[in-house]
């Protein structure tokens, strides 16, 4: 047996051996063998690759496996990250979309004839493209409203029929006919699309627009089953999300597993983690209704016995206090005529006030009539005149005899009287009289005044008196 670390992958005739003679054909474990001590060959030592993270898996065993994919090509290649390898740090740069850089040796590995890189470090490297746009998509599509949550419509209640948009082949109509059967039966009207590959999203939009054209279609069921982040771009088409939120009947989305999300999901009206919680949402189980209407109604039985055994005691209780209609009735019409004699009395004794009120009222009317305050006013008017000309005249005549009185006097001290008695007053030139010998001089100037004249004199000695 060649060694197989040399093994040539060259299978052409040797030299020397006759040509009709084939060569030894290779085990494929040895084909295996010589692929992978090529491919490790080729390369000195580790090398870093740089790309797009896709379908990445964490295994149980501590394992991560991913793909990492040309962004510029259509190419891609296996990579596996073993446990011995794998930090938290690892785990949180390899998720879809990331663009991360991986230093690891290629190998070949035997038991499925992979290629794939044995990666032992990690570094970021960027957003990958795609995530990059199925980003910018998901904030374009949510300003213009399509995520929003008061756009969600409730599922109905009890659908009549189920649309399904999904594969024909695959297990997710499978699954749903199954769950829906179980729980009671339903509907179920599928519309074939394709959900993935190259013409996926196109299919997706007509299955749904077909759907839509059937009247009877109550909701709808966009789904399949899980897959890599290639085999889900179709649902984050933005016409496929269009579609879904344009669509007349509510949407359940049911893409993938519980881990994978789409733009679909965001869009739709309700999201299922799995096409068999889709149709549990959407389809009433026919047993559970069947046990709820019978509890229920064993409940309304027991709740109108026990009203109609309340009302009757109810009823009983109210007819023996009633007790004989016909004395209840005459006590009531005994009440009725006392009641009315009372109001009788009443309303005469109401009349009488209200007779006696307006009589008060007409006599305060009759006294402030304005023929009556007139002539009050003028009879009062009269009285004060006289009272006035009374006062008037008491006090002129106290006036002209108080009057008189002070002439009498005036006139008995009047300077005059001295005068017409023979008596004279002399005044000096400024006009004050000439009391005693001091208040003139010979040669003075003095006027006399008697009783009907003025005498102007000259002083000619002036001769003092003695005091008597």
């Amino acid at each position: 047996m060649p060694d197989e670390r040399s093994l040539s992958l060259d299978f052409t005739a040797r030299p020397g051996k006759p040509a009709d003679e084939e060569p030894r054909p290779l085990t494929v474990a040895e084909l295996d063998r010589a692929i992978k001590g090529a491919v490790e060959g080729a390369f000195e030592g580790a090398v870093w690759v740089e790309g797009e993270v896709t379908d990445c898996r964490p295994a149980p065993s501590g394992h991560l496996y991913f793909c990492l994919k040309d962004e510029r090509e259509d190419a891609s290649i296996d990579a596996v990250v073993y446990r011995s390898h794998v930090t938290p740090r690892t785990r949180q740069l390899c998720v879809d979309g990331a663009r991360v850089r991986v230093r690891g040796r290629p190998t070949l590995w035997a038991p499925r004839g992979r290629l794939q890189l044995v990666g032992d470090r990690v570094q970021a490297a960027g957003r990958g493209a795609l995530l990059e746009a199925i980003e910018r998509l998901k904030a374009k599509l949510a300003s213009e409203g399509l995520f929003a949550p008061e756009r969600k419509r409730p599922l109905p209640g009890d659908p009549r029929t189920v649309g399904v948009v999904t594969s024909p082949t695959g297990a997710v109509i499978h699954d749903i006919c199954r769950v829906a059967f179980r729980r009671g039966g339903a509907r179920i009207l599928l519309a074939p699309a394709q959900v993935q590959g190259a013409g996926a999203a196109e299919s997706i939009c007509r299955a749904i627009a077909q759907l839509q054209r059937v009247g009877e279609v109550d909701v709808i069921v966009v789904g399949r089953g899980g897959g890599s982040a290639d085999d889900l771009a179709a649902f984050n088409d933005e016409a496929v999300v269009r579609a879904v939120a344009g669509c007349r009947v509510p949407v359940v989305s049911a893409v993938g597993h519980d881990v994978d999300v789409t733009l679909v999901d965001f869009a739709a009206d309700a999201r299922a983690a799995t096409p068999s919680q889709a149709a549990e949402l959407i389809v009433p189980d026919r047993r559970a209704r069947r046990e709820l209407l019978r509890r229920t109604g064993m409940h309304l039985a027991r709740a109108a016995h026990a009203r109609l055994s309340r009302d009757s005691a109810a009823l009983s209780r109210a007819a023996g206090r009633l007790g004989d209609p016909r004395l209840a009735i005459a006590s009531h019409q005994q009440t009725l005529d006392e009641r009315a004699a009372r109001l009788a009395t009443g309303m005469r004794a109401s009349l009488a006030r209200r007779r006696e009120g307006l009589s008060r009222a007409q006599r305060r009317l009759a006294y402030l009539h304005p023929r009556a305050v007139v002539a009050r006013d003028r009879a009062e008017i009269a009285r004060l005149r006289a009272r006035v000309l009374a006062v008037w005249s008491s006090a002129r005549e106290r006036r002209r005899s108080v009057l008189t009185h002070a002439a009498s006097r005036l006139d008995a001290m009047s300077p005059l009287k001295v005068l017409a008695r023979g008596y004279a007053i002399a005044t000096r030139a400024d006009g004050r009289a000439v009391r005693a010998a001091d208040d003139v001089r010979a040669g003075d100037a003095l006027h006399v005044r008697v009783n009907d004249a003025r005498v102007d004199a000259t002083v000619t000695a002036v001769e003092r008196l003695g005091k008597p």
